[in-house]
């Protein structure tokens, strides 16, 4: 029988998560940090933070699974 580590696997769905979140923040970072002209930063900035709420909501959800199974129905 196999016998999974909970607390590694929380691990490794963690790092999913943020690799997750960083693909969806690149469109943002990039209007906000290179201030692109015709691009308006108030509204990356707000789709930034609906996506931290997200992750957020997520990261929470995921620290308190208790089996493999929860995790996985979690995973982005």
């Amino acid at each position: 029988m196999i016998t999974i580590n909970i607390d590694k696997a929380k691990t490794i769905a963690h790092e999913i998560r943020r690799t997750a979140r960083a693909e969806e923040f690149e469109p943002h970072d990039e209007i906000i940090m290179k201030q692109i002209p015709g691009n308006d930063y108030t509204q990356a900035e707000a789709a930034r933070q609906t996506i931290r709420d997200k992750y957020a909501t997520m990261q929470t959800q995921m620290d308190a699974a208790q089996n493999v199974d929860e995790l996985k129905a979690l995973l982005p």
